[in-house]
């Protein structure tokens, strides 16, 4: 079992910092892409940023500048540091990997799939 728990969310006032952290735990052989989503309300989801397990980085064009993400390979980690926030920022953040679990003896890896954290909410409000 392979489980993604964000933490870090909360209010912040605009021009204000946030960092979020999301630490993958289980039976993991290996992570691959790891991203950061947000949905508003009446939003669909979209992607925020993501890092590979080289350190390449992919950022959506509203927080170029703004937001940074970084990973620890050695502690499946990936974290979001998000700076000049604004009120449009605000929305649920979600976590996502994509992992390949052990398979059940623990000799090889399975097939990467997406995994999902249970998100956290960040409003951005004066």
């Amino acid at each position: 079992q392979v489980q993604l728990v964000e933490s870090g969310g909360g209010l912040v006032q605009p021009g204000g910092s946030l960092r979020l952290s999301c630490a993958a735990s289980g039976s993991i052989f290996s992570i691959n892409l790891m991203g950061w989503y947000r949905q508003a309300p009446g939003k669909q989801r979209e992607l925020v940023a993501s890092i590979t397990s080289g350190g390449n980085t992919n950022y959506a064009d509203s927080v170029k500048g703004r937001f940074t993400i970084s990973r620890d390979n050695a502690k499946n980690t990936v974290s979001l540091q998000m700076n000049s926030l604004k009120p449009e920022d605000t929305a649920v953040y979600y976590c996502n990997g994509n992992i390949s679990p052990f398979n059940r003896f623990r000799t090889d890896a399975t097939s990467p799939r997406s995994y999902w954290g249970q998100g956290t909410q960040v409003t951005v409000s004066s």
